[in-house]
């Protein structure tokens, strides 16, 4: 949620950041209405308990006419308590739905626009120079790396096997990038991949991705798309000591329906309802949150150059943030096979927004209790396989290791077709 006393302190640059996100204004005029009502009605209901309670001081003085007048006075007002205090509940409730259609305010300097308008900051890398080049998907079948017509008859499109070297890759990739983080003092953590409502909600999920979401209805549970929502929740409902940021590194598998990509990327592991995934997660002050972004983007640059691929970091442009970060940086691998860059990695600062959901705080300097600032950075993903295959081809199919994981794939330096 965005902070209530900044909509009411400076509404237009919440409306600007509406604007840079192709979102309507309109919902801020509403977000102040029902603020105002919700302030109004409990000024009312709490003139009235005032009243009550001075009414029941002097019932028990009071005798005859005038008691009988302070009783029917007292049922009278009873009543209007019991209304003003239905009001202040639906008004909360208004107030609520309102917030929540709020996502969160954009940092200054963010590109304005859609999923086109974003700005490179830097490309890194020589891209190679292949002729012909193979996919992903041919390269790791000659490999017998990947199985996605036996995960297609297991699960159904979209899911695969990962076999033989490719599974020992991918278990190398989780285990260089969960060491890359413990390196630079993050906690490793294996979390839930099942969370509650609450979880979700509170990291921003059940907005506009909440038909991404798997749920399991019978349990009221989520699989979650990333370990960014458990990491979130961990803290929730509590108050940190935040001298420094508060660092997690969590390893999952994680889940999306895919919704509205029909058509989209069905060749290869580019996009699939389950992967596996190495996130970072940062709790810190929010005067220090955009260092910790810039940080955080930092480590995934590192981890990059330990499988040395080709990559562009981009600005992503304010229209395709999601509800939850006021800005994020992309770090997108070249793919030969497409000509193109496609993400691999992304980080966001969601400044207050989460933990002001999920009521994580910390002491300043006077010891009150303040909103902390959220922060996730992915280190490394089932899909890099796609970039690490791609750029590391030779003409015969077989395919470069790079060094940094060569431990992890028996000391291989060349991965042979078989």
């Amino acid at each position: 949620m965005i902070d209530l006393r900044l909509l009411r302190d400076d509404p237009d640059r919440v409306r600007a950041s509406q604007r840079a996100r192709g979102e309507s204004e309109a919902l801020v005029d509403e977000l102040l209405a029902a603020d105002e009502a919700r302030r109004a009605m409990i000024a009312t209901f709490e003139v009235l308990r005032a009243e009550q309670k001075q009414l029941g001081k002097r019932m028990p003085a009071a005798k005859g006419a005038e008691r009988d007048a302070l009783i029917a006075q007292t049922k009278d007002l009873s009543a209007r308590v019991k209304t003003a205090e239905a009001g202040v509940t639906d008004a909360e409730a208004t107030l609520r739905a309102a917030h929540y259609a709020i996502p969160n305010v954009v940092i200054e300097g963010v590109p304005v626009g859609g999923e086109d308008d974003y700005v490179v900051l830097r490309e890194v890398g020589e891209r190679p120079e292949i002729d012909a080049p193979r996919d992903h998907l041919e390269l790791a079948e000659h490999l017998q790396m990947i199985d996605m017509d036996r995960g297609a008859k297991v699960s159904g499109s979209r899911f695969y096997f990962l076999t033989g070297v490719g599974a020992l890759l991918e278990l190398g990739l989780r285990q260089l990038a969960l060491s890359h983080a413990v390196d630079v003092g993050f906690t490793p953590m294996i979390v839930p991949v099942l969370v509650k409502p609450e979880s979700m909600e509170g990291t921003g999920f059940l907005g506009e991705h909440a038909s991404e979401v798997y749920r399991l209805e019978a349990d009221d549970l989520y699989l979650v798309g990333t370990s960014e929502v458990p990491m979130a929740a961990y803290h929730a409902n509590e108050i940190l000591d935040l001298d420094e940021p508060r660092r997690y590194a969590g390893w999952s598998s994680c889940f999306r329906r895919e919704a509205g990509s029909y058509g989209k990327d069905t060749r290869g592991i580019i996009r699939v309802h389950q992967f596996d995934k190495v996130e970072m997660f940062s709790f810190c002050r929010p005067e220090v949150a955009q260092d910790e972004h810039e940080r955080l983007l930092a480590w995934e640059e590192e981890m990059l150059a330990k499988v040395d691929v080709p990559y562009r970091v981009i600005d992503v442009a304010a229209g395709d943030l999601g509800s939850s970060a006021a800005r994020k940086f992309d770090c997108e691998a070249w793919v030969p096979s497409q000509g193109r860059y496609r993400e691999l990695t992304s980080t966001s600062n969601c400044t207050t927004f989460q933990a002001r959901r999920l009521n994580i705080r910390y002491r300043d300097g006077d010891g009150r209790p303040q909103t902390a600032a959220t922060l996730n950075g992915t280190l490394a993903t089932t899909r890099w396989i796609v970039a690490i295959l791609e750029n590391h081809q030779q003409p015969d199919g077989s395919v470069r290791v790079p060094k940094a994981l060569q431990p992890y794939v028996g000391g291989r330096d060349v991965l042979e077709p078989r």
